[in-house]
């Protein structure tokens, strides 16, 4: 058999992958812990196998495409415009903060202050794919804190690009023998600026009406092979037009390409048919960070790798943490930023490798922050668990609706989606009240503008479900698409109120299995009920005998 380096780092990869995430969830520790190790052990410094660790680099680049290409569906233009009063200055103010900090341990290591610099830009910005990844888990990406934490994020791309252009002119002026001139430094900045804002103008004028009509044309062939390949045609060649042309990072031209495509009906499908290719790309970019981790600069060089590692996790997140709080942002709000950037990731490699290339870092560094890295991704999901509060919790104020006394024998919704939708227009046109129960808050802000009683809160949490006067309605409609999660809210409600008549939604025989054993007394499963109304509309007639 024939070497096939592709296939054998894929393979060995996502197979490693398998195994060892399988071991951590087992072990009850996030299974991002299980990549890197499968990554160390796929890795140049560990025996037996080797993957390509550049192969497995540009597989894990498709997966932060993918992923920012993700957010970008869910998050609109004036989302990002919205939290630009604590983005854009935080993010500015925190990454000068990491590079007064790196040029401090820099110094003291004896290096010269423009690889201090550059140390310390790496140390100051965060991952792509570790800050989704923790708000994903904790469902609060759609949320005011998590779009902060994008934001943020965003701000640091784009400061980084910019780094990325003038750390070669930098390096050239430091070292050579005449004056520092203000044009070395002047010249590629505006160069930058004006292809940032040539992409910008490109991809708000003219890609916002292309991206739309051309999905549009294609759903309407009726071919969802073609669809999931437009969608994917769109991600990554955007990605990489952006790249190309404007010198921006394929991050930021994927998170703008979702973006607009977000702004049209077909965002939620364009989700669906992205989601496992993005998983599994993911995945292999926690197996890439893995396999740059050499274990011997924890015997070479152990303090200052316990000072990188302080530095990432928590000087950047104090700073984080005070810069939100100076900004009259609440403890949640600056609790979240600190945590989701107390990490670093994919343009640490880029910078340290650039540094490494221009011979203005020393080796050490790159180790240092390789290490650093690999280190912080390893912790951050802990780090979230330990700060972060999840998506409710109980202090969550949660205001049940005004009781004006006909709060009797009333229905419960749960969930505002495209069957919630329906559910709530037709309870409205029979002029039969109910109380709709929903934990997004913009969907729930818009069934209040939509003159709905609305309980915002999570249907599992006790609290919502009293606010919605469980024990004293009839009926419980649970519109969620996740079977397993409904499950979880008809054990919640049959704890308050027994007697309450449940009709649950499932998209599987399993998920039907298990809120019926939970107690859901009706369970209407989608692809069932499509094709009995078919076979009632056709009539088909019993067959002879």
């Amino acid at each position: 058999m024939h070497h096939t380096p592709l296939i054998a780092t894929i393979v060995a990869g996502l197979v490693m992958a398998f195994i060892m995430g399988a071991i951590a969830h087992k072990l009850k520790v996030s299974p991002i812990a299980g990549y890197l190790l499968a990554g160390i052990m796929v890795g140049p410094f560990t025996p037996g196998f080797v993957a390509d660790g550049n192969l497995a680099a540009e597989l894990a680049e498709i997966g932060v495409i993918l992923l920012m290409f993700g957010v970008g569906l869910h998050f609109s233009l004036r989302d990002l415009l919205a939290v630009r009063k604590v983005a854009v200055p935080g993010a500015i103010v925190q990454i000068a903060s990491a590079v007064l900090m790196g040029m401090g341990l820099a110094w003291v290591l004896g290096w010269d202050p423009l690889a201090g610099f550059v140390f310390g830009l790496a140390l100051s910005v965060a991952s792509t794919v570790v800050l989704l990844r923790g708000l994903q888990g904790f469902g609060i990406v759609d949320t005011e804190r998590g779009r902060i934490a994008v934001g943020w994020l965003i701000v640091e791309d784009l400061v980084m690009v910019l780094a990325l252009v003038l750390l070669p002119a930098l390096a050239e002026v430091m070292k050579s023998d005449g004056p520092m001139t203000w044009s070395a430094l002047l010249v590629p900045l505006a160069q930058t600026a004006f292809k940032i804002t040539g992409f910008l103008v490109v991809m708000l004028l003219v890609a916002r009406r292309l991206i739309p009509l051309a999905l549009h044309w294609v759903v309407h062939t009726g071919s969802r092979e073609l669809f999931r390949l437009a969608v994917l045609a769109i991600a990554l060649g955007v990605a990489f037009g952006a790249a190309v042309v404007f010198d921006v990072s394929f991050a930021l031209g994927a998170f703008f390409a979702g973006m607009i495509l977000g702004e049209t009906p077909l965002s939620r499908q364009a989700t669906e048919e992205t989601l496992p290719l993005r998983d599994a790309f993911a995945v292999l970019f926690f197996v890439s960070v893995g396999m740059l981790f050499n274990p011997a600069v924890l015997i070479e060089q152990p303090l200052p790798l316990i000072v990188t590692v302080l530095i990432i996790v928590f000087g950047k997140s104090v700073a984080a943490y005070f810069i939100v709080r100076a900004l009259k942002y609440t403890h949640r709000i600056a609790i979240t930023a600190a945590a989701s950037l107390a990490q670093i990731g994919e343009f640490s490699f880029i910078l340290v490798g650039l540094g490494v290339g221009l011979q203005i870092l020393p080796p050490e560094g790159r180790d240092l922050i390789l290490a650093g890295a690999l280190i912080s991704i390893l912790v951050n999901p802990f780090i979230f668990t330990w700060l972060v509060p999840k998506r409710q919790e109980k202090t969550d104020p949660i205001e049940p609706p005004v009781d004006t006394g006909d709060f009797q024998d009333h229905v419960i919704l749960v969930g505002y989606g495209r069957v919630g939708k329906l559910i709530a227009r037709d309870l409205l046109a029979r002029k039969r009240r109910f109380i709709l129960i929903e934990d997004q808050a913009d969907i729930a802000k818009e069934a209040k503008e939509a003159g709905l009683d609305v309980v915002r809160g999570n249907a599992v949490d006790p609290e919502a479900l009293k606010a919605a006067r469980i024990d004293r309605a009839s009926r419980l409609l649970i519109a969620i698409p996740e079977g397993f999660e409904g499950g979880a809210v008809v054990e919640a409600a049959k704890a308050q109120n027994s007697a309450i008549a449940i009709v649950a939604r499932a998209h599987s025989d399993a998920e039907v299995a298990h809120l019926e054993a939970k107690g859901a007394g009706d369970v209407v499963m989608g692809e069932r009920e499509i094709a009995s109304r078919m076979l009632s509309l056709c009539a088909v007639p019993l067959a002879r005998a």
